[in-house]
C-alpha cells in the first residue's frame, strides 16, 4: 500500500513538474518574442580593444545614430524603422568609412542587418532580456574589439547620465508595443518581476545555445 501511494505521489510530482516546465516556457517564449518584435538594435564591434579602437567606435555610433534621427525623425514602428535604415544602408556604411577616414585609419566596414544573438542590457532603467534580435551590425575592420549594444527603435541609446533614466518619449513608444506585464518585466525592479524576468532569460539562453550548436 505505502509502495503504491509512493508511486503515484511521484508520478504526481513528475507531472506537476512537466506541467510547471511547459507553462513556464510557454510563457517565457511568447514574451521574448514580443519583445523581440518591438526593437531593432545596434551592434558594434569594433577593430580591437586599443583605446583608440575602442573610441573610434563611438564616435561611429554618434555619427551613425545622428544619421537615423535624421532620416527617421517620426519612426513610430520597427518595421519602419527596418525599412528605412534598408533603404539607406550603403549610406550607413559611407558615412562609417567617412568617420573611420576622417579619425586617420583605413579599416574596412561590413553592414549587416539580420538576426543576432544579444546578452542582458540595460539602458538605464529599461532592461532587455538575452536573446536573439533584428539588429544592424557594423564590424570595423578585424572586429576584433569589445563590442558596443543599444537599441534603435524606439532610441534608447542614450541615458540621461545624471538621472540614470531614458527620456520618456523612447519609453512610451516601448509600453506601447508591450502588454502590461512585458513592459513591467523590463521597467520594473521587485522580485516578482525579476523572477518572472529571470525564467525569460533562463529559456531564452537555452534557445540560444542550442541555435549555436
Amino acid at each position: 500500500m505505502n509502495m503504491k501511494f509512493f508511486k503515484r505521489a511521484l508520478l504526481l510530482i513528475i507531472l506537476f513538474l512537466c506541467y510547471t516546465f511547459i507553462c513556464a516556457f510557454s510563457y517565457a517564449s511568447t514574451v521574448a518574442s514580443d519583445i523581440s518584435n518591438s526593437v531593432f538594435r545596434l551592434h558594434i564591434i569594433a577593430n580591437s580593444d586599443s583605446e583608440e579602437d575602442q573610441n573610434l567606435k563611438l564616435i561611429v555610433r554618434d555619427n551613425v545614430l545622428s544619421y537615423m534621427k535624421k532620416i527617421a525623425p517620426n519612426v513610430s514602428s520597427k518595421d519602419e524603422a527596418i525599412s528605412i535604415l534598408s533603404a539607406h544602408l550603403d549610406d550607413f556604411k559611407n558615412i562609417a568609412i567617412k568617420t573611420i577616414n576622417d579619425a586617420g585609419y583605413d579599416y574596412n566596414v561590413n553592414l549587416y542587418i539580420g538576426k543576432f544573438d544579444f546578452p542582458t542590457k540595460e539602458y538605464g532603467d529599461i532592461s532587455l532580456p538575452s536573446g536573439i534580435y533584428d539588429a544592424l551590425r557594423i564590424e570595423i575592420g578585424e572586429a576584433k574589439g569589445h563590442n558596443w549594444w543599444c537599441v534603435m527603435f524606439p532610441t534608447l541609446c542614450f541615458v540621461d547620465v545624471s538621472s540614470g533614466s531614458l527620456d520618456e518619449d523612447s519609453k512610451g513608444v516601448l509600453e506601447s508595443s508591450l502588454t502590461d506585464e512585458e513592459f513591467s518585466l523590463v521597467s520594473e525592479d521587485n522580485f516578482g518581476v525579476n523572477l518572472k524576468f529571470g525564467i525569460v532569460e533562463f529559456f531564452e539562453n537555452i534557445k540560444v545555445s542550442l541555435a549555436n550548436m
